[in-house]
């Protein structure tokens, strides 16, 4: 009886959230590197998520580490980093998801979720980035830059390419999004 009870509450908690998907900023679907499509919102809904566009080949790539630094510091109070592969920028990433991947578990160990190579800027950008892009007047203008969007799903700061993943900044903005709950 329990597990039936505990099953119930579980169904109705998601269909509360997949209802609110509709007023967040992450109420997209997109393909995983080398994995099904999957709706951001019904996902990663509820968690602080750092949005970032990555390329393998660029004088910003070494902040994967820092990325993946800050994906297992922070990742059991609810933050999630996305990877967002793509060759907006001087064609700075490689061609074929699986290269991708191979480049950035071998060189960097990643572990934190990627997505498939798609466009990140003007009106070729995949839907996620054409939805952050608009709430904060900020398309990347380079790789690596961030996007930090709360626990509601709204956007609530953008992070040049500058902006280091350990940097001070940027980690007390993340400190701030999780001890924040809606």
């Amino acid at each position: 009886m329990r597990v039936v009870t505990t099953l119930l509450l579980s169904l109705c908690a998601f269909s509360v959230w997949a209802a609110d998907c509709r007023s967040t900023d992450i109420d997209v679907t997109h393909k995983r590197l080398l994995g099904p499509e999957e709706n951001l919102c019904e996902t990663y809904g509820g968690q602080v998520l750092l949005v970032t566009n990555v390329a393998s080949k660029c004088g910003f790539t070494p902040q994967y580490e820092g990325l993946e630094k800050l994906y297992q510091t922070y990742k059991d109070r609810g933050l999630v980093v996305l990877g967002f592969p793509s060759g907006d920028f001087a064609n700075q990433e490689l061609e074929s998801d699986s290269e991708i991947q191979e480049f950035c578990k071998l060189n960097y160990g990643v572990t934190f979720p990627m997505f498939s190579k798609s466009s990140v800027k003007g009106d070729q950008a995949n839907a996620l980035f054409k939805r952050l892009s608009a709430k904060t007047g900020k398309e990347p203008n380079w790789n690596f830059n961030k996007y930090l969007v709360g626990r509601d799903g709204k956007v609530i700061a953008h992070f040049g390419s500058r902006v280091e993943p350990t940097s001070d900044e940027l980690k007390q903005a993340i400190e701030a999004a999780l001890g924040t709950s809606s």
